[in-house]
């Protein structure tokens, strides 16, 4: 009996568990939803104050409410932005460093103006002209020739990896050796050639070239999943010919990618997983589920928030990370939702936020979070143990999803979070100096971390530990680092 219009996803899933026999979880309780929703919407924790203001308000329709003014905060753009950073290859080796700048913040206007989906994917694939005044021409800088154009646009817009059919047909899949030539076809004019200032490339539409099938011989033609061979003449760019097929609302896999990645980035897992793994061999956990997302996206004109807000609205990822005794077995269909470690970015501006400090990245504005970060800093030791990506491939799984055992290590004994802790003004310290009483500043480091107070036993056992303890700073800088090492602050929950 969901009211909102996501219902239409609560219908889909609770099909799919009973088919399963799995009983869904209830709704999570106000404090994780808070926490959960500030996390997936704008990548960072809320503050006490956002905290407490959402817990005393009594509308009945408060979380719809909150994901509405989450969604307009330029928080979520630089965010969600980072998300496609990773995908298009945005760093300073690949795109040089003005050029990686200039394309981050195209995407972020992207996401701030809600550009919809459709012209967002036409724009970066039938890019012209200099990769300094025209952003999304850097597309072709890091697919950087024909093959890896056509992969990493099989990959990021169709969900398939195609690179071994370059060489061989798979017996089990639709794709051939014959099909990853025709799309070799569609990308082989683009030509990149050095502009007038250093490090500038100009991408333009070649009216010549051919692409031959390596095992046959023969000239290929464009080829268009679904459609087959196109006659296209000289005088038009296949790339836009592609484009065109490819966002057009019924195209199977168009709308059903951006949906499922959608779905993945808060719900933890994609209907089809990995993300960017469509095939015949790895079918959707859910496919009317799936199919219902790709056509309300289409039927809104592929407008991404109105994606979004829908799955945030559902009863299904508004559910209680807690399994019940029905559904414990439950790790595809959704009958709760599925705890998953906060990415490297989110991690380390947590450990910020709790600790009152901030960190200072190379060439960047003091204040930079690091969910806002345009390119990867490949010198922070914290973010490359917790798997903040190099970019060097357009792959989901690039990025890891599993906690290692170098993150424990890291948070046990590494000098990022010991330097927080220590930090001479951090929040401890500055409330110390404010003559903050023992429960208050507990209760203050609970709500920061975990968006909730502290229970009567892990108040009356942290207390215990600062009063039992020598020096007053360090016994809370203790509570403070064990609350930073529980799994309720390190998952998404």
């Amino acid at each position: 009996s969901n009211p909102t219009p996501a219902n239409y996803i609560d219908r889909h899933v609770h099909a799919k568990l009973r088919e399963m026999q799995y009983l869904p979880s209830g709704l999570c309780t106000d404090n994780d939803f808070v926490r959960r929703v500030h996390l997936d919407v704008l990548g960072r924790l809320p503050t006490i104050a956002e905290i407490r203001a959402f817990l005393v308000d009594v509308r009945k329709d408060k979380r719809a409410r909150l994901i509405e003014a989450l969604l307009v905060r330029p928080e979520h753009a630089t965010f969600w932005a980072q998300k496609w950073g990773d995908l298009l290859r945005l760093e300073p080796k690949q795109v040089t460093a003005a050029g990686t700048h200039k394309f981050h913040q195209w995407l972020v206007q992207a996401f701030a103006n809600n550009m919809p989906y459709d012209r967002f994917a036409h724009t970066l694939l039938t890019a012209n002209g200099s990769t300094f005044t025209h952003p999304a021409t850097n597309y072709y800088r890091t697919a950087k020739d024909t093959n890896d154009a056509l992969e990493t646009t099989s990959q990021i817009f169709l969900g398939s990896r195609l690179v071994c059919a370059k060489c061989h047909n798979h017996p089990y899949e639709r794709w051939t050796q014959d099909n990853y030539y025709g799309l070799a076809a569609v990308f082989n004019r683009v030509q990149r050639q050095a502009g007038p200032r250093p490090n500038e490339l100009f991408i333009s539409n070649s009216r010549t070239g051919e692409v031959k099938q390596p095992r046959t011989g023969k000239t290929m033609k464009p080829w268009l999943p679904g459609k087959g061979y196109v006659a296209v003449t000289d005088t038009t760019d296949r790339r836009r010919v592609f484009a065109n097929w490819l966002i057009q609302k019924d195209n199977p896999w168009f709308a059903r990618v951006e949906a499922n990645r959608i779905w993945a980035a808060v719900m933890g897992q994609g209907i089809v997983e990995p993300v960017d793994d469509f095939r015949d061999s790895n079918p959707p956990a859910n496919a009317p589920l799936l199919n219902a997302l790709a056509e309300n996206f289409a039927k809104h004109g592929f407008d991404r928030k109105h994606l979004l807000r829908a799955i945030l609205n559902s009863h299904t990822y508004q559910a209680s990370a807690k399994p019940n005794d029905f559904n414990r077995d439950d790790a595809q269909f959704f009958s709760h939702y599925r705890p998953h470690l906060l990415s490297a970015e989110q991690m380390l501006d947590a450990v910020c936020q709790v600790t009152g400090t901030t960190e200072v990245f190379k060439g960047l504005p003091a204040g930079t979070r690091a969910t806002a970060l345009p390119s990867p800093q490949l010198n922070n030791g914290f973010l490359k143990v917790f798997g903040q990506p190099a970019r060097s491939s357009a792959c989901a799984c690039e990025r890891p999803t599993e906690p290692q055992l170098a993150q424990a290590l890291e948070l046990l004994n590494g000098k990022f979070l010991h330097g927080k802790l220590e930090h001479p003004t951090n929040r401890m310290h500055r409330l110390i100096a404010a003559k903050k009483t023992n429960p208050e500043i507990i209760r203050t480091i609970f709500l920061t971390a975990l968006a909730r107070e502290p229970t009567p036993v892990e108040l009356k056992l942290t207390q215990e530990h600062v009063e039992n303890a020598k020096d007053r700073t360090q016994a809370l800088a203790d509570i403070c680092w064990s609350v930073l090492n529980m799994n309720e602050f390190l998952f998404q929950h």
